[in-house]
C-alpha cells in the first residue's frame, strides 16, 4: 500500500516538474531575442490550437517582423488566432488590416470577408442597441460589392438577411413595447402607431407586416377609447381607416375577426362619444342658464 501510495506521489511530482519545465521553457522563449524560432513556435502552438500562448508569441513579433516578407503570413495567423480566442472585435480590425496592407494576396478575399464575418458575430441580441449589426450589414456589403463572383458572397448576403431579421424584430418589439406602456400614459398608444408606421417604411418586406398593421388598428383604438369624449370621434375614426387599410392587405388574414371586433368597437364608441358629447353640452347649456337665471333674480332683489 505504501508503495503503491509513493508511486502516486512521485508521478504527479514529476508531471509537475515536467509541466513546470515546459513553462519554463516557453518563457525563455518569450523572453529571447531569436524572433526567427518564437516564429516557428508560434506557428506550431497555433496548429496545436494553444491560441492563448500562440497569441502572446504573435504579438510580440508583429512589431518586429514590419516589412519583411514573413509579414502577412505572421499577420494572418495573428488574426485567426484573435478570431479562435473570440476576441471579434480585435480579430475584424486585423482581418481588415490585412486586406488593406495586402490587397494583391492570395488570402486578402478571405480577410476582408473575415472582417465583415466578425462583425456579424460581434452583432447582439435585438434586445440591445444594433451599432453593430448595421456596422455589419454595411461590411457584409462591401465584400459583396467588392467580390460579387466569390464562393463566399452567398453566404455573406445570408448574413446579412438574418442581420436585417433582427433588425425588424427589434423594430417590431420597440413598438409592441409603446402598447404594452399605453394604459401607463395613452400617448404610448399614439406613439406606438407612429412606430409602427415607421417600421413598415423602414422594411418594406417585414414579416411581421400582417401582425403590425393589426397592432396599428388595435393602438389606435386603444388611443381613442381613453381619449377625452370630445377628441374620441376623430381618434376612432382614424382606427377606422385603419382598419380598412388592414383589409385592403390582407383580405384572408387569420386576424380578421379581431380587427372586425375592433372596428365594431370603434364604431359603438363613436356613437357613445356622440352621446356623451350632446350630454355635456346640454349640461353647459343648462348650467348657463341657470347662472343667467341667478343673475336676473340678484338684480330684481336689488
Amino acid at each position: 500500500m505504501f508503495k503503491i501510495k509513493h508511486l502516486i506521489i512521485l508521478s504527479f511530482t514529476l508531471s509537475l516538474l515536467i509541466l513546470g519545465a515546459c513553462k519554463s521553457r516557453f518563457e525563455k522563449l518569450r523572453l529571447s531575442n531569436d524572433v526567427g524560432k518564437k516564429y516557428q513556435e508560434g506557428i506550431r502552438l497555433y496548429n496545436k490550437k494553444d491560441y492563448s500562448k500562440a497569441l502572446i508569441l504573435f504579438e510580440g513579433l508583429v512589431q518586429k517582423y514590419r516589412g519583411t516578407a514573413e509579414a502577412e503570413d505572421l499577420n494572418y495567423y495573428y488574426a485567426y488566432t484573435l478570431y479562435r480566442l473570440k476576441d471579434y472585435t480585435t480579430a475584424r480590425y486585423k482581418f481588415k488590416e490585412f486586406a488593406d496592407t495586402y490587397p494583391a494576396s492570395k488570402n486578402a478575399e478571405e480577410c476582408r470577408y473575415m472582417a465583415a464575418y466578425c462583425f456579424y458575430l460581434d452583432s447582439p441580441k435585438s434586445s440591445l442597441d444594433q451599432e453593430n449589426t448595421y456596422k455589419a450589414i454595411d461590411a457584409l456589403q462591401l465584400f459583396i460589392n467588392l467580390y460579387p463572383k466569390s464562393d463566399r458572397a452567398a453566404q455573406a448576403a445570408k448574413y446579412i438577411g438574418n442581420l436585417r431579421d433582427k433588425l425588424e424584430t427589434k423594430a417590431f418589439d420597440n413598438a409592441k413595447l409603446y402598447y404594452d406602456l399605453g394604459g401607463y400614459d395613452i400617448t404610448n398608444y399614439k406613439s406606438a402607431v407612429i412606430a409602427l408606421k415607421n417600421a413598415q417604411t423602414d422594411f418594406p418586406d417585414i414579416r411581421y407586416a400582417e401582425e403590425m398593421s393589426l397592432l396599428i388598428v388595435k393602438s389606435q383604438y386603444m388611443y381613442a377609447k381613453n381619449s377625452l369624449p370630445a377628441r374620441q370621434e376623430e381618434r376612432y375614426n382614424e382606427a377606422i381607416e385603419y382598419y380598412n387599410e388592414f383589409t385592403e392587405a390582407y383580405p384572408n388574414s387569420k386576424f380578421t375577426k379581431e380587427a372586425g371586433q375592433l372596428k365594431d368597437a370603434c364604431v359603438a364608441g363613436i356613437a357613445q362619444a356622440k352621446k356623451l358629447v350632446a350630454e355635456e353640452a346640454k349640461l353647459i347649456e343648462k348650467y348657463k342658464a341657470l347662472n343667467e337665471q341667478s343673475k336676473t333674480d340678484t338684480l330684481t332683489k336689488k
